[in-house]
């Protein structure tokens, strides 16, 4: 069986492997949980 393309899309997150809750804006393929953990290094900010 042929594998399924994807049509650009990353298969996973860049730092864990896990394939659910994928944050790809600004292009950044991480999930959610690796994001929480980086974001603050990214540049991000939490807003109230």
């Amino acid at each position: 069986m042929k594998p399924k393309k994807f049509f650009g899309r990353k298969l996973g997150c860049d730092r864990c492997g896990r394939k659910r809750g994928i944050v790809r804006r600004y292009g950044l393929h991480f999930c959610r949980q690796c994001f929480r953990e980086v974001a603050r290094d990214l540049g991000f900010r939490k807003y109230q």
